[in-house]
C-alpha cells in the first residue's frame, strides 16, 4: 500500500499495534515478521492471512494444544550445519532434534480432518514434508544430554574401554598411596586434588622431599604442595594419551554426522521458518482475542461498511479500566464515498477518524479487527492522512500553507481506490476564506471517485455535503444538559458545534455572549440553533427507540415462556392419555389372565367331574354371560353417544329409554302402572318402574340458553 505522508503508520497509531502484537510472539523469527509487517493490497494475500488467524484462533478458544513449542535461537546451528567439513557440538545437535521433533508434532497434529477443519493453517505446512531419518542419525550418536554415545563407533567403544579400566587402576593405586602417606602423616586435610587435569596429593611443604614424583604446584600459604606420585605417573600419561584419542574420535564423529545432517540443512531451514510462522499466526490469533478481533468480509473493490467498530488501542485502555467503549458504525460505497462529521470538540471526531484509518490498514495486514463479524471491508491502494498541525520550519512553512500543500498532493494523486482522511479540513486560515478552499478540495476529491473522512467546523461544509453527489454528513452526539460528549457517530445529518450552549453552561457573562450572537450572521446562527435542537430530537427518539427495543425484547420473553407453558401443559395432557391407555390395556389383561385361570381350573374340573352337563353349564355361563355383558356395554354406550338421561315423570309422549334392553322408543299411552312403548313399528307394554326419559344430544345443542 502507498502511505503519504511518511509519518501515516505513527500518525494512524500503527506502530504501537505492531509492538502489542511484537509481544504475543515468542520466536525471533515471529518478532521481525511483527516488526516489519507487511500491509497488502491483493486479496489472495490477505484472506489467507486472516483465515490463519481466525482458525488460530478457533483453536485457542476451543482449548485445543497445538503443538508449536519450539523457541530457541538456531540461526547459527541452521548455518553451520551446511558448511562442508563443519562440525557441530553434542549440545546443538540437540537443538536440532527439538526443532525436528517440534516439526514432527506439527505434521502428525495436522491429520485428514484437521487439514479439512483448518485448510489456511495447513497450508503453512503444505509444500513440504516430515523426513524421520534427522532424529534417528542424531539419536545413534549423541544422548539426552548431548554426549556422543559409546557405541557411535566401535574405536569410540574401544577407547573408552580402556579408559574405564586404566582409570579404575588410577583409583585403586591413588586410594593406597593416599593411605600409606596418610599413616605417615605426609597429607594435610584436602589429601588429595587435581592440577592440570591430573590427580594429585596434597603433602606438608617439610615433607615434599619425603615423596617421589612430580610436584605441580603449592598452594597461596606455601604450606602445601601438590605431587603427582611416580607410582600413578604412567597411569596418568596413558590415561591422557586415551583421553585425547577420545577426543579426536568424538569430533571425527560430529563432523560425519553434521555432514549426513547437512543433506537437510534446506529441509531444517523450512521447519525453523514453519515454527516462526506458526508463533506469528498465534500471535495474532491471540492479539485478535485481546482485542475481540473478528474476520470480516473482504471485497476486492473500494468499499467500507463498519459494524460497531473499536478502537483497538482505546478499547484494550477502557478494559482495563474496567470502561464501556462506544462502538462506530459506518459505511462508505459508491453512492456515499465521503463522510463530512462535524460536532463539538473533544467530542470524537478524531478518534473516528482514526478507528477507521487504523482498521483498515490492520485488515490489510491480515489481522483480525474489533468489529462485527458482519462488516465488509474492500481493498485500498493507497490511505492518505492529514492531522494536527503540519507547520514546518525546515521550509518555513505556516500551518495553513503546509495544509494546502498535502492538499495539492491529495488532489493531483487520488482515485477510486484511494482512502483518505482529513482532520479540521481549511482550518489555519480565514474562516470565509478557508471554507472556500476547503469547499473545492471536497468537490475535487469528490469528482476524482476516491474515499475518504472528513471533520469540520465549518457551516458550509456541512451545507455542500448535501448538495454535492458521493458527500455524506455525519454528526457526533452532544449531552446539552450535561455538556458531555457521547462519543456517538450518526450519519445522515450535520452535527452543531454548541457553541453559545457550552458558553451559557460554563457561566459566561450573558451581555457578552448576547454580544457575540449579534456579530454572527442570522441565517448561520439560526441554522446552528437549528442543527443543535435537531441533535437533542434525535437522541430522545434514540431513547425511546432503546425503550421500545427493551419492552419489545421482554414481550418476546414473555411469548416464549407461554409458548413454554403450553407446550408444557400440552406435553401433561399427553402423558395423562397415554397413562389411561396403558390402564385400559393392563385392565383387559388382567381380565385375560383372570379368563384364562378360570378354564385351566375349568379343564381341571371336567376331567375330574362325573357330571359332565354341570361343567359345560358352567362354561357357557363364563363365555356368553360375558359376551352378553360386553354387548350390553356396547350397546350403552352408542346410548349416551345419542341421548341423555333427563329422568322425572313419565308422560304421554315423552321419549323414554328401557333400563333392561336398554332399547329407546316414545310413550303412546299409560295405563295404571304401565306404558305402551312404540320400538320401531312394534308397540311393547313395559312398567313405569322400568323407564327413564331421555332426549337427544343434538336438540339440546339447538336450546337456546
Amino acid at each position: 500500500m502507498k502511505l503519504f505522508p511518511e509519518s501515516a503508520l505513527t500518525q494512524l497509531e500503527f506502530e504501537k499495534v505492531k509492538t502489542l502484537l511484537s509481544l504475543q510472539c515468542q520466536t525471533e523469527y515471529a518478532k521481525a515478521k511483527a516488526e516489519q509487517l507487511r500491509i497488502h493490497t491483493r486479496r489472495e494475500f490477505i484472506e489467507r492471512e486472516l483465515k490463519q488467524s481466525h482458525e488460530f484462533k478457533l483453536v485457542l478458544q476451543s482449548t485445543l494444544h497445538f503443538p508449536n513449542d519450539f523457541n530457541r535461537p538456531v540461526q547459527r546451528e541452521l548455518k553451520l550445519v551446511g558448511i562442508p567439513g563443519a562440525a557441530l557440538s553434542g549440545e546443538q545437535f540437540l537443538l536440532l532434534r527439538s526443532l525436528a521433533d517440534n516439526a514432527q508434532q506439527i505434521f502428525r497434529w495436522f491429520d485428514k480432518e484437521r487439514r479439512e477443519a483448518y485448510p489456511a493453517m495447513a497450508e503453512v505446512i503444505r509444500d513440504t514434508y516430515y523426513e524421520k531419518a534427522i532424529i534417528r542419525l542424531i539419536d545413534e550418536v549423541v544422548d539426552e544430554s548431548g554426549q556422543v554415545k559409546d557405541n557411535a563407533s566401535e574405536a569410540l567403544t574401544e577407547i573408552r574401554l580402556s579408559l574405564y579400566r586404566k582409570r579404575n587402576e588410577l583409583r585403586r593405586v591413588f586410594d593406597k598411596l593416599i593411605g600409606k602417606f596418610n599413616k605417615l602423616g605426609y597429607l594435610s586435610d584436602i589429601e588429595e586434588s587435581f592440577m592440570n587435569s591430573r590427580r594429585v596429593l596434597a603433602v606438608f611443604a617439610e615433607q615434599k622431599r619425603m615423596v617421589k614424583g612430580i610436584l605441580h604446584g603449592e598452594s597461596d600459604s606455601r604450606k602445601t604442595s601438590f605431587i603427582e606420585p611416580e607410582e600413578t605417573t604412567g597411569l596418568n600419561n596413558e590415561i591422557f594419551s586415551l583421553e585425547h584419542d577420545e577426543s579426536r574420535e568424538v569430533y571425527r564423529i560430529l563432523r560425519e554426522l553434521t555432514k549426513a545432517i547437512g543433506v537437510h540443512a534446506p529441509l531444517l531451514k523450512t521447519y525453523h521458518d514453519i515454527a516462526g510462522e506458526f508463533d506469528f499466526i498465534r500471535a495474532k490469533a491471540r492479539f485478535a482475542i485481546e482485542i475481540n478481533g473478528y474476520f470480516p468480509t473482504v471485497s476486492d473493490r473500494s468499499h467500507l461498511k463498519l459494524i460497531s467498530a473499536y478502537h483497538p488501542l482505546l478499547y484494550l485502555y477502557h478494559k482495563a479500566n474496567k470502561k464501556p467503549t462506544i462502538p462506530v458504525t459506518i459505511t462508505l460505497h459508491d453512492k456515499q464515498r465521503i463522510l463530512v462529521i462535524s460536532g463539538p470538540n473533544a467530542g470524537g471526531k478524531t478518534v473516528t477518524l482514526k478507528t477507521i484509518g487504523l482498521l483498515q490498514l490492520m485488515m490489510q495486514s491480515g489481522l483480525l479487527v474489533p468489529v462485527h463479524p458482519d462488516s465488509e471491508m474492500g481493498i485500498f491502494k493507497q490511505l492518505m492522512i492529514h492531522i494536527g498541525d503540519t507547520q514546518s520550519l525546515e521550509f518555513e512553512l505556516s500551518t495553513y500553507s503546509s495544509h494546502l500543500k498535502n492538499m495539492k498532493y491529495f488532489m493531483e494523486n487520488a482515485n477510486g481506490r484511494t482512502l483518505f482522511f482529513i482532520d479540521e479540513l481549511g482550518s489555519g486560515s480565514d474562516p470565509n476564506l478557508g471554507g472556500a478552499f476547503a469547499e473545492v478540495i471536497m468537490e475535487e476529491l469528490a469528482h476524482k471517485h476516491s474515499f475518504g473522512v472528513v471533520t469540520t467546523h465549518y457551516l458550509n461544509l456541512k451545507v455542500m455535503a448535501n448538495k454535492v453527489p458521493g458527500i455524506i454528513n455525519g454528526a457526533m452526539q452532544f449531552d446539552e444538559k450535561n455538556l458531555l460528549p457521547l462519543y456517538k457517530l450518526v450519519v445522515g445529518k450535520p452535527g452543531s458545534s454548541y457553541t453559545f450552549s457550552i458558553a451559557e453552561r460554563i457561566g459566561l457573562d450573558k451581555r457578552l455572549i448576547e454580544k457575540a450572537r449579534s456579530l454572527v450572521d442570522e441565517d448561520h446562527f439560526t441554522l446552528d440553533k437549528l442543527l443543535n435542537r435537531t441533535e437533542q430530537d434525535l437522541q430522545h427518539i434514540d431513547r425511546e427507540k432503546s425503550e421500545l427495543q427493551k419492552l419489545l425484547k421482554e414481550n418476546e420473553r414473555l411469548k416464549k415462556e407461554m409458548q413454554r407453558t403450553l407446550d408444557k401443559e400440552t406435553h401433561r395432557q399427553e402423558m395423562e392419555r397415554l397413562q389411561l391407555q396403558n390402564k385400559i390395556s393392563a385392565d383387559k389383561i388382567a381380565y385375560l389372565k383372570d379368563m384364562e385361570r378360570r378354564l385351566k381350573a375349568m379343564v381341571i374340573e371336567w376331567r375330574k367331574a362325573e357330571d359332565k352337563d354341570k361343567v359345560v353349564k358352567m362354561i357357557h355361563a363364563l363365555l356368553f354371560n360375558q359376551k352378553e355383558r360386553i354387548t350390553t356395554e356396547k350397546q350403552q354406550k352408542k346410548l349416551n353417544e345419542k341421548f341423555e338421561e333427563v329422568g322425572g315423570e313419565v308422560k304421554t309422549g315423552d321419549k323414554v329409554k328401557m333400563k333392561q334392553n336398554r332399547q329407546v322408543g316414545i310413550v303412546k299411552s299409560i295405563k295404571g302402572k304401565k306404558a305402551v312403548l312404540q320400538v320401531g313399528i312394534m308397540p311393547i307394554t313395559v312398567a313405569l318402574s322400568d323407564l327413564v326419559v331421555v332426549r337427544d344430544k343434538e336438540e339440546r345443542s339447538k336450546d337456546p340458553e
